[in-house]
């Protein structure tokens, strides 16, 4: 079962919640001349993620299909949306199509370099890269322009069923989750390097007034401040001991 929620003026969040995880995944589609469906999700959840899609739009005519970084809820149905989309092509950084995009995706991706935009009418997509953060050589977020949303991918990661969008507090909700992930199996989820705090800061530049984030609550409010506090909550969990230079 998935959940559709307009978070932004043409900008659907389509959620499905897994209780064995605890867990929220969620996807975004932006309405435009040329759609874009961030997040392809898991292939078991294709079918209500298509549903959801088309409770907005025809998904056969998606352009666009965006995600962050190589990895099953990031990518893992990209190619069902391919077949079932025949116009649409994968958007993804430069990294992400040379090492696993080009090869696994039916239809050959757009890799967009640090910096580069994606105009599809009256949105414009600046890609930035993240590398490792929160993981993955690849990663990279976009932020879309018109609207001042920042597609977060899995920064800002919350656990429980939560409501679609928030103007309180998500790095706190976010700072327990990353500690308790670190006190589990699941720990390391996130390396922090001297790159980390310059990567917060590239994002924080952009001022977005929108979170949309992959796991949890989406944010509304001071974007440049809640990235900047979640800076802090990654050194904290993640900086012990690592490099800080």
């Amino acid at each position: 079962m998935t959940q559709v929620d307009e978070i932004a003026a043409g900008i659907y969040r389509i959620s499905a919640y897994v209780p064995e995880f605890d867990l929220q995944f969620n996807h975004f589609l932006l309405t435009d001349d040329e759609p874009m469906l961030f997040h392809a999700g898991l292939r078991g959840m294709f079918g209500g993620l298509r549903e959801g899609v088309a409770s907005v739009m025809d998904p056969a005519k998606l352009r666009w299909i965006g995600f962050s970084h190589f990895e099953s809820d990031e990518c893992g149905a990209l190619n069902r949306w391919l077949e079932i989309a025949p116009h649409a092509q994968p958007v993804c950084s430069e990294v992400g199509a040379l090492v696993s995009v080009n090869d696994y995706a039916i239809r050959a991706p757009r890799g967009m370099a640090d910096g580069d935009v994606l105009e599809t009418g009256g949105r414009r997509y600046r890609l930035c890269r993240t590398p490792h953060l929160p993981h993955g050589w690849d990663a990279a977020v976009m932020y879309e322009e018109s609207s001042k949303t920042l597609l977060c991918s899995d920064l800002f990661h919350q656990t429980g069923e939560v409501e679609p969008i928030t103007e309180s507090d998500v790095v706190g909700r976010s700072g327990q989750a990353m500690r308790e992930y670190q006190a589990g199996v699941l720990a390391d989820y996130s390396p922090y390097t001297h790159h980390t705090q310059a990567s917060f800061k590239k994002l924080a530049d952009l001022n977005p007034t929108t979170l949309a984030i992959m796991h949890g609550s989406s944010f509304r409010g001071d974007g440049r401040q809640a990235l900047l506090d979640l800076a802090v909550e990654f050194k904290n969990v993640f900086g012990a001991g690592g490099d800080h230079g």
